[in-house]
């Protein structure tokens, strides 16, 4: 058993998950709570997670210091690593110098570095550095900008580190962890997700009620259905809202894949109208979430009402919909998910949501176990709120259709150039912003159109993607030639952190 304290970080949950990968235990507790539970759970380790807080602020999250009274050995993750610092007698102080994304970290011989590279990549997300070593602590690895790129207290078996060793895109980070538990002792075994253990949950919480499931024809809402229907069968009632907010394949996947494979037809709501006049005037990213999150459930609401015995919503949603949604107490809000903290307080359906915590590679597996077609399981992720959150201010049908176009260009483009397995996501964004070009000899003035394609495992960190200049060029000319009133195009080159995978 490893037990995490959770500061708020956006990747707590990801940390508990590495843990079970390498086939130990592991439990989240917040560090309100924390001495109860390692009193409780008698854990052979402890990780202090990373958080949004600097730890020289009021009412900034901190563990009772009896914590190190355990003597059990402990890893401190960024903010984690701050704690530990702080209350044993260091100093912590923002940084001149922050680090967001990429870094390279060399280090000293540990046995937290064990059979690890001298020189290494890591994802870092940090303002503030510690500057002044509690008693008995060494630097044990820095990078070109700060020296604590991880420090520790050998003999008392306090290891902690600046950056992100969950995150896929640090290198050798399970490794690291691997090595903490070797440190702790711990004796892994391993286990697979337990899809039956899933479906026997939703048919106990169900029982003989009806569910509405909201189906967007997406990957998520695809397999949290499929997963709903071998639970309840056709005490399920998929339902696809036709907004005009959603990519053309969509459609196909609602009407023709789902109804084939899962045998239950989907009822489908004509709403582009309504959506179109609901987001008139709204700029706010915000407020455009959570409109159309409380315009789904009206929907849905609706259907419910004409029905009887619809107690429940379906929903696809996955973690990294929910951590960005200020998921636990001392975590930042990120943005509104439409299907989180977009949803009204007063619904009369309560959720049904199989998936929501495990990340997308988690459900692409469990949608292969399922026997899911190959085009869902491995199709692009898209947001719920559809082209609205890549519409930089007001939406309208104009600059719907503009976008739409130019997206659709983005993927030809790159589908044709043989990249669609190598990138995770690809997309264009409607900036808002305008920039002058000339056309025909004339003066133009016109949009400018972004284009963001990434690689990741499970979207809590992400890598630009390496796109060929031929392919940007390819892409640049057919959209500033074929799309009205844009007059340049960009590519985004920013990672997450700090980044989110959209733009809204």
């Amino acid at each position: 058993m490893i037990v995490v304290i959770d500061f708020g970080s956006q990747t707590a949950h990801l940390i508990s998950r590495r843990i079970k990968e390498l086939g130990v235990n592991c439990e989240i507790v917040i560090p309100e709570i924390a001495i109860e539970k390692v009193q409780q759970l008698h854990p052979k380790g402890l990780i202090f997670s990373g958080g949004p807080a600097f730890v020289n602020e009021k009412n900034s999250p901190l563990v009772d210091k009896k914590i190190f009274d355990f003597k059990i050995p402990i890893l401190g993750i960024c903010y984690g690593q701050q704690v530990v610092a702080h209350l044993l007698g260091g100093k912590v102080t923002g940084g001149k110098i922050k680090e967001y994304g990429p870094a390279f970290v060399s280090h000293k011989p540990s046995l937290l570095f064990n059979h690890i590279p001298e020189k290494f990549r890591v994802w870092m997300s940090h303002g503030d550095s510690v500057v002044k070593l509690p008693s008995g602590f060494s630097y044990i690895a820095f990078t070109e900008d700060i020296k604590g790129g991880a420090i520790a207290n050998v003999e008392k078996n306090i290891y902690c580190v600046q950056f992100h060793p969950e995150l896929t895109h640090t290198e050798y980070g399970q490794e690291i962890l691997k090595n903490f538990l070797n440190i702790c002792d711990e004796k892994p075994k391993k286990e697979e997700i337990d899809i039956d253990s899933i479906i026997k949950n939703i048919k106990e919480t169900v029982g003989d009620k009806k569910v509405i499931m909201a189906l967007s024809g997406g990957t998520d809402s695809f397999v949290a259905a499929a997963l709903i229907a071998r639970a309840i069968g056709d005490q399920l009632i998929p339902v696809h809202v036709e907004s005009g907010l959603m990519r053309d394949d969509a459609m196909e996947n609602v009407k023709v894949i789902f109804a084939e494979t899962i045998k239950i037809k989907p009822k489908i709501i004509k709403a582009q109208k309504l959506f179109m006049k609901k987001l008139k005037n709204i700029i706010d990213p915000e407020i455009k979430r959570k409109t159309i999150g409380k315009l789904y459930v009206d929907l849905f609401e609706k259907v419910a009402d004409s029905q009887k015995q619809i107690f429940f919503l379906g929903q696809g949603t996955t973690y990294a919909d929910f951590i960005h949604s200020k998921a636990t107490k001392h975590a930042a809000l990120i943005k509104s998910h439409h299907n989180v903290g977009g949803l009204p307080k007063n619904m009369k359906l309560k959720l049904i949501e199989p998936i929501r915590y495990f990340y997308t590679d988690q459900v692409r597996y469990i949608g292969q176990k399922l026997n899911l077609p190959d085009k869902i399981i491995n199709q692009q992720p898209f947001p719920g709120p559809g082209f609205a959150v890549r519409i930089m201010g007001e939406v309208n049908e104009a600059r719907l259709e503009k976008l739409k176009s130019a997206d659709k260009i983005v993927m030809e483009e790159i589908e044709k150039a043989g990249l669609k397995e190598a990138i995770f996501q690809y997309f264009a964004i409607l900036t808002g912003a305008n920039s002058t070009a000339v056309k025909g000899d004339e003066r133009f003035y016109g949009e400018v159109i972004a284009v963001r394609a990434y690689t990741t495992v499970d979207r809590m960190s992400a890598d630009w993607a390496k796109v060929p200049y031929e392919v940007l060029q390819k892409i640049s000319t057919r959209i500033v030639n074929e799309v009205l009133g844009v007059s340049r195009v960009v590519y985004d080159i920013t990672t997450k952190p700090p980044a989110t995978m959209e733009w809204e």
